[in-house]
């Protein structure tokens, strides 16, 4: 049983690390396939809309596949569409065939995050949840370390950019031989409970989670719309080379994934939204230094300390919002999930409109604008929350 639930929690980490490594490579990546495809940076972009929309499409189906399709086949499922996604990437130049393989990467890497957040939160309870959450969402953190780095050393060596796809499918080859050797847990029974949950849910709760969902969709956007544009800010703007920009949004996702670490062994003992307001509120102040910055070693100070203390913010949002009730609901894990894809989906829409009238430094204030909102909503939280109820 022990083992078991090592296998599962392994499953969980797994999903979010391909997640990552699909989101956090697409800034170093987007001049090198605008390139190959003969298209403009902004085109390529807007593209790579069709990969949010495809985890937006699957988390939000989450809930009714959870109790219709064993996890065990979607996650074999989304292994076997992973290879001829990839295989799409690798023989075809034409851009409507890799607009859709894009899209069907999404819907799989979507599919497989809920999947592991869901299992967190079936595994764990309480306020070790928050914890578990950290841990495993740093792990989007880790492939923002090493994936960015990887896919910038790859595209200056002069291989083809699905060089990096290709190593993310070994990834989900990993979780492919672990469901083979694990047993899932069904939640068809626990979803037949919906009737109870809203009851339970009343006036309050619900600004409570309409605030969360809105943070979760302005977090998520905010952050996405400022590290997707370092690279083109840094390498045109401030007039670093490729290698640095890439190294600057390493150190972000480095610095991410240790504060992670950090906040998982110490969120315990903090309430979770006031520790929201204190985390958003230092990363919304870190994120301006970094914007009205232009000398090197401030910028890596800024964004390593930006990535840290931004790193738990997210995993609050969804531990605040599972903590609304006493019972799992994988409706309100999917909701507060599908409201971050929603941020995650409108990042090249709501930036590339941005760069088109201003440019990308005004893309990047716009983000500083959304973290601050992320603050304001997590103090006005205060009166809301039932979350020290349920924990």
């Amino acid at each position: 049983m022990k083992d078991n639930k090592i296998r599962l929690t392994s499953i969980s980490f797994l999903s979010y690390l391909i997640t990552g490594a699909l989101v956090t490579v697409t800034g170093v990546m987007m001049e090198n396939m605008a390139k190959y495809f003969h298209i403009s940076i902004s085109h390529i972009s807007h593209i790579f809309t069709f990969l949010n929309f495809g985890i937006l499409i699957a988390i939000f189906l989450n809930a009714w596949l959870i109790k219709t399709i064993p996890i065990k086949n979607q996650l074999q499922l989304g292994f076997i569409l992973m290879i001829i996604s990839i295989g799409g990437l690798i023989y075809s130049k034409n851009l409507i065939i890799f607009s859709i393989n894009i899209f069907i990467m999404g819907i799989v890497s979507g599919i497989t995050m809920s999947i592991g957040t869901l299992l967190i939160t079936y595994l764990y309870k309480g306020k070790k949840r928050a914890s578990l959450l950290l841990i495993t969402d740093s792990f989007f953190s880790l492939s923002g370390t090493f994936f960015p780095i990887i896919a910038s050393f790859l595209m200056s060596i002069k291989k083809p950019w699905y060089y990096v796809y290709i190593i993310i499918d070994i990834l989900y080859l990993l979780i492919f031989v672990l469901s083979l050797i694990t047993q899932f847990p069904t939640f068809s029974k626990k979803i037949k409970k919906k009737t109870k949950e809203k009851k339970k849910l009343n006036l309050k709760k619900k600004i409570c989670l309409t605030l969360l969902s809105i943070s979760s969709t302005t977090y998520i956007l905010g952050q996405l719309s400022f590290i997707s544009w370092i690279p083109e800010y840094i390498h045109k703007i401030i007039k670093l080379n490729l290698i640095e920009s890439g190294k600057l949004v390493s150190n972000f996702w480095m610095a991410y994934m240790i504060g992670m670490w950090f906040f998982s062994f110490i969120l315990e003992s903090f309430d979770l939204q006031k520790i929201l307001s204190i985390l958003s509120g230092i990363s919304t102040i870190m994120m301006f230094f970094f914007l009205n910055s232009k000398k090197i070693i401030i910028l890596h100070f800024t964004i390593i300390i930006l990535g840290f203390f931004s790193s738990a913010i997210y995993t609050i949002i969804i531990s605040l919002a599972s903590l609304q009730i006493k019972e799992i609901s994988p409706k309100i894990i999917s909701l507060i999930l599908t409201c971050g894809t929603i941020g995650s989906l409108l990042t090249f829409i709501f930036t590339g409109y941005i760069i088109n009238k201003k440019g990308v430094f005004a893309s990047l204030l716009a983000s500083n604008i959304l973290y601050s909102i992320v603050f304001i909503i997590s103090i006005i939280l205060f009166f809301f929350t039932s979350h020290k109820k349920n924990s």
